[in-house]
């Protein structure tokens, strides 16, 4: 908890002059982040107070609207990932990346816990110069503080993707099925292992 507690205020210091709230009048912006299952990046991303809507879908790849099946096997670049629509006013881009980074893996370049594959890497997708410098800045700080390199990586947003009807809020629609996923698949204990409880 310690460490966690240590980046997050960094984080914050670092990103809070980067990215600026959109004007008054749009109340609405979006970000594209890739955390292994998009059923538990969808799950994790809906509890932020602020996050009006997060979408499960495909992104930075080379085939335009892949179907899950394309994705999972292989071959098309694309990602698993969430387009998270937030409110500017209520939480800002660097609060997401926290959320991000604390739902990840970092140096887990083969996918994101029990998944495996190109479609189960962790990356963030940034639309402007402000929100790269506020994801490269978040990566520097966390290279810095484990002494190593990471395996997230941090790649211009490309066009998304959304995924079939039945990937959207999985962890509502079957919550049995969901935590019997997320527990078999180690998530929550890697995560504790690499942030603290």
């Amino acid at each position: 908890m310690k460490r966690l507690s240590i980046f997050l205020a960094a984080l914050m210091v670092v990103s809070s002059a980067t990215v600026s709230a959109k004007p008054e009048t749009d109340k609405r912006a979006t970000a594209i982040f890739a955390m292994g299952c998009f059923w538990c990046a969808e799950a994790d991303f809906e509890k932020v107070d602020g996050v009006v809507d997060v979408v499960s879908g495909y992104t930075g790849g080379r085939v335009r609207n892949p179907s899950y099946e394309q994705v999972s096997a292989g071959g098309t670049g694309h990602y698993e990932a969430v387009l998270v629509t937030y409110d500017p006013s209520k939480v800002k881009y660097s609060d997401l990346l926290s959320v991000f980074w604390r739902n990840v893996d970092p140096f887990d370049a083969e996918g994101q816990f029990c998944d495996k594959g190109e479609s189960y890497r962790a990356a963030i997708f940034p639309s402007s110069m402000a929100e790269r410098k506020a994801a490269d800045a978040s990566r520097e700080y966390l290279v810095a503080h484990f002494k190593r390199d990471l395996a997230t990586r941090i790649i211009t947003r490309a066009p998304f993707y959304r995924a079939e009807d039945y990937h959207q809020d999985y962890y509502k629609k079957s919550p049995l099925r969901y935590r019997y996923y997320r527990s078999r698949c180690g998530r929550d204990d890697r995560l504790a292992e690499v942030w603290g409880k």
